[in-house]
């Protein structure tokens, strides 16, 4: 019926359902480029792995995958990973933290620890890596990021519940050398050096990347306490592939990640302790005695006059990754993968006294065999390991030993995977999934004897692909998930009163359902993509506390969902204008708001422009975010405690969240045929909550202080301005 060349390139080419926005234009010269293709019988690639990738025998999914590409990154002048995704349909990059500045990626309206990274499609980050130094991953030397929603997104990540961010590295393909350096307000820098070889026989290609970026500390209200914390991040990649033969390929890839993140006081003001010269000199300073007035007045609004301690948080993030995969084509119907992960992620951290150190180290395995069962069906099998083992130590530990509980654990999965990709007519593609895993998880602390987690589990997974006509296409995806709750962290980013250790009740996998359909036209001008998602979880982690005010890792009873609804459409005005608009829908039932630490959003449109203009290109990037009820998601706190500690309630805080919108700008000019000048500015409205009246300090409602009453934008406006240079 098809020949294996038709297949293979349909199951890839499915999965380009690409973000309709400013770049609208490549998608269309992406939809060219694929009618021609399909209509080629041999493709010409000149290395092993890059062959069967353009074949398609090394995909694992058609399921609908929004494309942020490197110009759409380079437009946005995004520095890290969060900014380069942040605003793409379904996905909130959540700030969480006025301090630390912790950032989690929401795909589907689920939580960010229900998203897996990917680096080139393999999991390198282990599970406390998620939480601090995702703004660390470089957009330097990054050739796209593929956004696939929904449980099971990934052959390789049944834990991705809410859906999986894959980074894919720029392969080598000419010696080359790229240079980009920038400058702009609030400390803004960046110097990001790229690099490109091959050897003169073509076999072997190596990509070395290094990245450098920094942001000082924001106090939009004058406080002394910042609103964002200073951040500064060192990244380092290598990676090199080899053809061993003509059926023979040999990646390896290695990273290192150093982020440093500084919040709370302003470095260099004078505090009750003294001038808080560096973030050395405040932990030295600690001393354990509570200051008895934080602000002037005991009003958040007002100057900080504590001691410098009582309002740091520090997280010093280091993390290496090494990554070996061997491709071999067997024969012409059969391919293997063999593919090893090492991934090593220690967090120093300082949380107002509390002193928490960990270390997390993954291994993971995966073998994968690619088989044209016959000229319709492609088989993909194999079997994936991972091991990974978390080690923690804390002030808890020396505080109260008779009762501290450690947060250490062990995970342990093993499993087995099978898909088989169906060109069942030439308009039909169905791509049926299915893993059965085994799940071990184990808190290691002696007073936490047994096994909390030793589960088996299937996880079923099936997305089909139907071309109504040359312009109109339909996706229907659907399938489970699991994951296992194991880190306080993912509810909370630093457990401050912890120094009694931790309680933990989790006995079960969190476990979803779900489904997704999309609807995709792609025209000569206007190409356009509407999606609804639907995601339910049962046994969904919360973090309560006990009678003793012990931190107490659990989960709920009743089941939570999230009902995501969005459409996408990008036109093309005249050759040299292109306009994008966004607009998306998010319905979260109260078990889900009741998980959240931070307000989500349920409304938001986009609008984008990409304008081309005697030698200048123009692109700009409109934002706008609905209301919110945040008593809806337990927001209650007061700005102001009297003398005894009692919160005045002539000081409670909103909890109606307004609208808003935010205007980001770049202008770029080619100076040479390979220099580019550009300049810009994020937030050009220098639109803040603070500015609006609203510090993210408060006082809950039995007069402690805390830092997260989060709902805006808390980074003003930016400037900046930088060149790139291409060698």
């Amino acid at each position: 019926m098809f020949t294996k060349s038709t297949l293979a390139l349909a199951v890839i080419l499915a999965m380009q359902s690409p973000l309709v926005a400013a770049h609208s234009k490549e998608t269309r010269a992406a939809s060219q480029q694929q009618a021609a293709e399909e209509e080629m019988e041999t493709i010409e690639v000149r290395g092993v792995r890059q062959r069967l990738e353009k074949a398609g025998v090394l995909t694992d999914s058609i399921m609908k995958t929004e494309i942020v590409s490197a110009e759409l990154i380079e437009n946005k002048n995004a520095v890290n990973l969060t900014e380069a995704i942040d605003n793409t349909p379904g996905v909130r990059v959540s700030n969480e933290c006025s301090m630390c500045g912790v950032k989690r990626i929401m795909l589907n309206g689920l939580r960010g620890e229900q998203t897996t990274l990917l680096v080139d499609g393999l999991p390198v980050h282990a599970m406390i890596a998620g939480y601090y130094a995702v703004d660390a991953i470089p957009t330097t030397g990054v050739d796209r990021i593929e956004v696939a929603r929904g449980a099971g997104a990934s052959l390789i990540a049944p834990e991705a519940i809410g859906g999986t961010i894959n980074v894919i590295t720029k392969t080598a393909t000419e010696n080359a050398a790229t240079v980009d350096v920038s400058v702009g307000e609030d400390g803004n820098r960046k110097i990001g050096i790229l690099g490109t070889g091959i050897s003169e026989d073509g076999k072997t290609r190596a990509t070395l990347i290094a990245q450098y970026d920094a942001r000082d500390q924001v106090d939009e209200d004058n406080n002394l306490v910042n609103e964002a914390p200073s951040q500064e991040n060192r990244t380092f990649t290598a990676r090199l592939s080899h053809d061993l033969t003509d059926k023979d390929n040999l990646t390896l890839r290695y990273s290192n990640v150093d982020s440093e993140i500084i919040g709370g006081p302003m470095i260099g003001a004078e505090f009750a302790d003294g001038v808080a010269s560096s973030i050395g000199t405040i932990i030295a300073g600690y001393d354990g005695v509570d200051s008895d007035l934080l602000f002037d007045g005991s009003d958040v609004r007002n100057d900080f006059v504590g001691k410098a301690w009582e309002t740091t948080e520090w997280i010093h993030t280091q993390r290496d990754e090494v990554t070996l995969s061997w491709l071999r084509e067997l024969n012409d119907d059969l391919n293997m993968t063999l593919s090893g992960v090492y991934s090593d992620h220690s967090q120093d951290s300082f949380y107002e006294g509390f002193r928490y150190y960990a270390e997390d180290t993954m291994m993971y395995f995966d073998a994968r065999f690619n088989y044209f069962l016959n000229a319709s069906h492609l088989l993909t099998f194999g079997v994936d390991h991972r091991t990974e083992e978390m080690r923690s130590q804390s002030s808890g530990e020396v505080a109260a030993p008779d009762k501290y509980v450690s947060d250490s654990f062990d995970y342990d999965t093993l499993g087995f995977y099978l898909q088989d990709t169906w060109q069942a007519t030439d308009a039909l593609e169905i791509a049926m999934a299915l893993r059965y895993d085994n799940v071990q998880a184990d808190f290691i602390d002696p007073k936490k004897p047994g096994k909390e987690i030793d589960k088996s589990i299937l996880a079923p997974r099936v997305d089909i692909r139907y071309s109504h006509n040359d312009e109109w296409t339909s996706r229907l995806s659907a399938g489970r998930g699991y994951r296992a709750p194991l880190s306080f962290f993912e509810t909370d980013h630093g457990i401050l009163d912890a120094d009694l250790g931790f309680a933990i009740d989790i006995d079960e996998l969190e476990r979803s359902t779900s489904a997704t359909y999309a609807l995709s036209y792609a025209g000569n001008d206007l190409t356009m993509t509407t999606s609804l998602a639907w995601t339910e979880v049962e046994h969904l982690a919360s973090l309560t506390e006990t009678d003793e005010g012990i931190p107490l890792l659990t989960q709920l009873d009743e089941k939570a969902a999230v009902t995501t609804a969005d459409i996408a459409l990008g036109y093309d005005l005249t050759d040299d204008l292109t306009l994008g608009f966004t607009a998306e829908g998010f319905f979260y039932d109260d078990a889900f708001k009741s998980s959240y630490a931070i307000a989500p959003v349920e409304e938001r449109l986009t609008l984008n422009a990409d304008y081309l203009i005697g030698g200048w290109d123009i692109f700009a990037n409109l934002v706008w975010v609905g209301s919110r009820d945040l008593s809806e998601y337990g927001y209650e706190g007061y700005n102001q405690v009297d003398g005894n500690g009692n919160v005045i309630e002539s000081s409670k805080k909103s909890t109606d969240a307004p609208s808003y919108w935010t205007l980001d700008l770049k202008v770029t000019k080619a100076i040479t045929d390979n220099i580019d000048f550009y300049a810009g500015v994020n937030n050009l409205f220098d639109y803040t909550q603070v500015n609006e009246g609203e510090t993210p300090l408060f006082f809950d409602t039995d007069g402690g202080y805390d830092v997260a009453y989060i709902w805006g934008p808390l980074r003003g406006r930016e400037v900046y301005a930088g060149f790139k240079a291409e060698f």
